[in-house]
């Protein structure tokens, strides 16, 4: 078995132990306001971590790199959006929109 295969497995199995462990949490804890509040809030800092991480960083030969370009002015069009209360699908299609149109210029 390649290495890649072991890590794919232990991964795979990291994650169902997490599930495991996040199920078997009494419900007395998760009544707490406080851990409430952090579990609704949660995802939401997760996924926007992703975003920034995705949009800002690139790769160089000398390492990680903070990349201003197309995709930075297509999330600022969909924050924009956003902040004006596009539908969601409008806010999707004028990022992606204004990312192309910026990189075919």
């Amino acid at each position: 078995m390649s290495a890649a295969w072991v890590a794919v497995l232990v991964g795979a199995a990291g994650c169902w132990l997490l599930k495991v462990l996040g199920l078997s949490v009494p419900a007395r804890w998760l009544a707490r306001p406080r851990v409430a509040a952090v579990a609704a809030l949660l995802p939401v800092a997760l996924l926007a971590a992703l975003v920034a991480v995705q949009t800002a960083a690139t790769s160089t030969a000398e390492g990680p790199a903070l990349a201003v370009d197309a995709r930075l002015a297509g999330l600022g069009a969909a924050a924009l959006l956003l902040l004006v209360r596009a539908p969601f699908l409008v806010v999707v299609v004028g990022g992606a929109a204004t990312a192309a149109l910026l990189r075919l210029a």
